[in-house]
């Protein structure tokens, strides 16, 4: 079943290969946070000294977006919709538990259960960088949680239960890259899908969190393209360069600035690479952005795409995963019987 109109079928495998095939299909996108997310290992928010930019050598501070921290919450989404729909094995995966291992989640963001298998993501999802400094993107909170009276004393005691955090600011931007291996139609479509529909990342994620995703643009190569580090950088030189300049530290960024900058860059960039490839930025990206909405804001196209998706995934699984797995209980018997004798 063809869902797109607007892309070749050239760019797409009829089915899962069980090697890599030299198809990648890369979401270009900028998260920006829209309320005050928690990107952090051990209580402090994850950040890197770099390089403000590729020709502006002066080095900054970045807040760093852990690939985990992005991948996570996207696959959970693509989980959510499947279990909703019950479609799949839905009812067998409990996340970092047990997976089924033959739904699209498992198949395309991979899973690892001890000995009993494995099977590696064909979705690769880099650390992503914040534009802005670090010292620019955040700001320190006082925590506290009061008695039932709203109050933080009672009876003439004061609680001491105050803390202080640092949060990521709104309208922090972080051009972020998603990779997917190998795609099928209704694969790509799924991890699109998930991409447009998360909205809360990082820690504490029922209370903020809130990240608003802005594709820009897919490309489609034979091989893999820029760093999100290289990108950003890129990003960077463009908007500080700009007359007047874009940067104007402590405010915020425009969106519609970085969105601009964020498809130049990616042009320049994309100029001086190695590899065949056809991007979608800009005007070109439009009609295909419009085209997969029209696809997954329709319960039923949606539903069938999740069924189409899920399909290829068991077929994947019938073939490469769960046969190796019985292959290889059958020789561990039989190894075990002849130690016996």
């Amino acid at each position: 079943m063809q869902f797109l109109d607007t892309l070749d079928a050239k760019h797409f495998h009829t089915e899962i290969p069980a090697k890599p095939m030299g198809k990648y299909a890369h979401f270009i996108t900028i998260r920006i946070t829209e309320s005050y997310p928690l990107f952090q290992t051990d209580g402090e928010l994850n950040k890197a000294r770099v390089r403000a930019g590729v020709t502006h050598p002066e080095a900054i501070s970045r807040l760093a977006m852990f690939k985990r921290k992005q991948s996570t919450p996207e696959r959970l989404t693509g989980r959510e919709l499947l279990r909703n729909y019950k479609i799949g094995d839905w009812e067998k995966c409990d996340y970092n538990v047990d997976f089924s291992k033959t739904t699209p989640d498992c198949i395309l963001y991979g899973f690892a259960i001890g000995d009993s298998g494995s099977e590696k993501s064909k979705v690769v999802v880099d650390t992503a960088y914040s534009i802005t400094p670090f010292d620019d993107s955040h700001l320190n909170f006082t925590l506290n949680a009061p008695f039932e009276n709203g109050t933080m004393s009672r009876n003439g005691e004061v609680t001491s239960r105050i803390n202080s955090q640092d949060h990521i600011l709104p309208q922090t931007f972080f051009p972020s890259i998603v990779t997917l291996k190998d795609p099928t139609e209704a694969g790509f479509l799924y991890v699109f899908n998930n991409i447009l529909r998360t909205r809360h990342y990082g820690a504490q994620t029922t209370r903020t969190g809130r990240v608003r995703n802005e594709l820009v643009g897919v490309i489609f190569a034979d091989g893999e393209i820029v760093s999100n580090l290289r990108w950003t950088q890129k990003i960077y030189d463009l908007m500080k360069d700009a007359n007047p300049t874009q940067i104007n530290s402590p405010d915020p960024l425009n969106e519609d600035d970085v969105l601009k900058a964020a498809q130049g860059a990616m042009k320049t960039l994309m100029n001086n690479e190695y590899i065949s490839f056809a991007a979608f930025l800009g005007s070109d990206f439009e009609p295909l952005l419009s085209n997969v909405k029209q696809v997954t804001g329709d319960e039923i196209k949606l539903k069938e795409l999740l069924t189409q998706a899920n399909a290829e995934s068991k077929d994947y699984a019938q073939k490469h995963i769960l046969k190796s797995a019985e292959k290889g209980k059958k020789g561990s018997k039989k190894s075990a019987g002849a130690t016996a004798e």
